[in-house]
């Protein structure tokens, strides 16, 4: 099964290259295929960049390098780029044995003279590129060091033919280590040079009405800026290739959805007894929004097309009491459910919640994860095969070659984003035209839905479970640590369990961060053996092992009541009893996690309280985005005041929400033109739903170049 959330916006298949027109065989050329670009530079190219030619066009400038400032020596002023046009007048090798000292060559004009200076030089190829007696242009930082003018390494060293083509504006790139920006505005010139002349995918009145120029000149105008105006992101050069970017998205989603709905479903409609005696078993009643939800849910379910429905709830709202009333529908009509977590951790919690009120209400449930082995194994796979079992939650052991199911009617697929497209279809193709409910408990922008999901179904699960206190959050510098440390003492002898959250597993050169470990040594000196560690680096039976110590140990293990951790304790821990949460370095989160992070607490009718510890040097951003947690618990305020801090890029560059960033499009600056797309590709789906008119045709180039190779695909299926 595809949908809107199956179509992977860089879908690369094996089919691809054999079915990509031939008119954009250049721009899939790899990078090394360019004069001059071997393995070496190739690889950092695609460290950069990417692989192919296109990525070297998407590769956008982000400043401006202005040498035409070019003035005699005389009137050089120290600390601009100037580009000079010198004699050679003398080379002064530094001694052989001293390293330190730079290789220098006096230059010269009628005004004055200038040393360039080079450190670690190759002297044959500094005689051949400045031969004495002989007149170049130079390019760089002109500085003066003693009195004298000097140009340490000139960006630019030329023949005085191409003077003119220096003192140009040039553009500069994001680089990696290795790279420099002569060889990189080098190579995107060759790429751009190489990228044909495509036909108009655009709908004549839009183009018109905005001003946009064609494809190919606008590539050739974004790398060629000539004032800093040229680099806005609304510049119309840019807002053309960031619209065609927003247009294959859109319709890539949108064709894959519309063949998803023509998928034949087998209706499941269940007649609510198993479902009546649950919500009766439940120790509180069910919020409107998780009511609202499951109705959407059961006619979804009932209609004879395969759901695919995006169940959205903040931290603590009640998700997987969601779940299982889907999960109940299917039983009573016989069939049988799956839930899989992306954690052990996260689907042993899901068990916990599921597990006793399947039992009182006399339906089967079984958790299966990768530690399940041997007989153990084989015999809950025995009554997955047979139906004994109605409900099975687990991890990716789910979607095991060798796991049968007798009649799986729904795939319920939490925190879905941490899962692969293909991972998610191997679940849900256990069964026949099963229906799938995804959940996420970090909530997605509004902007990010449209750009990424489409006009998928989705439900909101907005309050919070009765009893339920607000978290006292505050801001707390970490120069009062002491301070904080003596807090936590207070709290632990009242009987409570505290959360210590810190970034890093280990010591770092690089990042000033208290590291959990060291945090861990620190706090057990104080507090002795109470005090727990657990990070993502130890096994799951370690991990397993502290949380259950910390959650509620058995008769006669020791308890932890205070638990030093990385961000592994993000989601799918519910301890009740843990009322404190201190987070170290809260600046260096992210709003969502922190968000996240904060629900971990909050879980029962006690009072909670969140410290979150920053460094003195906040920046502005930083500063905001703890204002906000302090002000609000609504997960999908947070979620949009994130955006709007963050940017999409730096949000889905955390890869937390598993949504692919755009190269071209910026989400907080085009987010008018991502309203335009969705309504433009509608049309296009509307009146030529296999791309075949002309402008169709046209497309299904746009879908190749951005490689939304499945959508092609499904439009020819039709």
């Amino acid at each position: 099964m595809l949908s809107a959330i199956e179509a992977e916006p860089h879908g690369f298949s094996p089919l691809s290259a054999r079915t990509r027109p031939e008119i954009l065989f250049s721009l899939f050329a790899p990078v090394t295929s360019i004069k001059g670009v071997g393995p070496r530079i190739g690889a950092l190219i695609e460290r950069v960049a990417g692989p192919h030619i296109a990525d070297l066009v998407w590769h956008l400038p982000t400043s401006l390098l202005d040498r035409r400032y070019a003035p005699v020596l005389r009137d050089a002023e120290p600390g601009r780029v100037a580009t000079l046009t010198v004699r050679v007048e003398a080379h002064r090798q530094p001694p052989v044995a001293n390293r330190r000292i730079p290789y220098k060559i006096h230059c010269s004009d009628e005004s004055g003279d200038i040393d360039l200076v080079f450190f670690h030089a190759r002297a044959d190829y500094l005689e051949k590129t400045l031969p004495t007696g002989e007149q170049r242009v130079v390019s760089g930082v002109v500085e003066l060091f003693d009195g004298q003018l000097q140009m340490t390494h000139p960006d630019i060293v030329a023949p005085l033919s191409e003077r003119a083509a220096v003192m140009q504006v040039h553009p500069t790139y994001p680089l990696t280590e290795g790279l420099t920006q002569n060889v990189l505005r080098r190579d995107i010139a060759e790429a751009v040079g190489r990228a044909p002349e495509l036909p108009e995918w655009l709908d004549p009145a839009l183009a018109a009405q905005r001003g946009w120029p064609r494809w190919h000149d606008a590539i050739t105008q974004v790398h060629e800026p000539a004032d800093i105006a040229d680099l806005d992101p609304n510049h119309k050069t840019r807002q053309r290739l960031a619209y065609d970017e927003l247009l294959a998205s859109q319709l890539a989603i949108g064709l894959v959805r519309a063949k998803t709905r023509k998928r034949p479903g087998q209706p499941t409609v269940g007649n609510g007894t198993l479902r009546a005696k649950a919500v009766a078993a439940l120790p509180f009643d069910l919020t409107t929004s998780q009511q609202r939800a499951i109705d959407d849910i059961i006619a979804d379910m009932a209609s004879d097309t395969r759901m695919l429905r995006l169940l959205q709830g903040d931290v603590g709202s009640g998700k997987t009491v969601v779940a299982l009333m889907a999960m109940l529908n299917a039983i009573e009509e016989g069939r049988q459910a799956a839930l899989m977590a992306p954690t052990e951790i996260l689907a042993r919690q899901h068990f916990a919640t599921i597990a006793p009120l399947a039992e009182a209400i006399g339906v089967s449930a079984v958790l299966l994860t990768g530690r399940d082995k041997g007989k153990a194994r084989q015999q809950i796979l025995d009554l997955l095969v047979s139906g004994e079992t109605s409900i099975i939650v687990g991890t990716h052991a789910l979607f095991q070659q060798d796991i049968a199911f007798r009649d799986l009617a729904l795939a319920v697929v939490d925190e879905q984003h941490r899962f692969g497209v293909h991972q998610r279809l191997l679940l849900a193709d256990k069964g026949a035209a099963a229906d799938v409910l995804l959940m996420t408990a970090t909530p997605i922008p509004r902007t990010l839905m449209l750009a990424f999901y489409g006009d998928l179904d989705e439900s909101q699960l907005t309050e919070k479970p009765a009893g339920r206190l607000p978290i006292d959050t505050r801001t707390i510098t970490l120069a009062r640590l002491d301070e904080v440390v003596g807090a936590v003492g207070r709290k632990l002898a009242e009987g409570a369990k505290v959360f210590w959250v810190c970034p890093l597993v280990e010591e770092s050169e690089t990042i000033d961060l208290a590291a959990a470990t060291a945090r861990h040594a620190a706090l057990a000196e104080i507090f002795g053996a109470r005090v727990g560690l657990v990070h993502g680096r130890l096994g799951a039976r370690e991990k397993d092992a502290v949380m259950n110590q910390f959650a509620g140990p058995a008769d006669g293990d020791p308890a932890i009541d205070l638990l030093v951790a990385t961000t592994v304790i993000e989601v799918g821990v519910d301890v009740p009893d843990a009322t404190v949460m201190v987070i170290e370095h809260a600046e260096r989160f992210g709003l969502a996690q922190l968000h996240q992070l904060r629900g971990r607490i909050g879980r029962s009718t006690k009072p909670s309280t969140c410290l979150l510890l920053y460094a003195d040097a906040l920046g502005e951003t930083a500063r905001s985005r703890l204002a906000i947690l302090r002000e609000t618990d609504d997960g999908f305020r947070i979620a949009e005041e994130d955006l709007r801090l963050r940017g999409a890029g730096d949000l889905l560059g955390t890869r937390q929400s598993g949504l692919p960033e755009f190269r071209l499009a910026s989400l907080e600056h085009h987010g008018e033109l991502l309203a335009v797309a969705r309504d433009d590709a509608k049309l296009i789906i509307e009146r030529d739903p296999a791309l075949e008119t002309d402008r169709g045709e046209a497309l299904r180039i746009l879908l190749y170049l951005f490689e939304r190779d499945a959508a092609v695909r499904l439009a020819r299926a039709g």
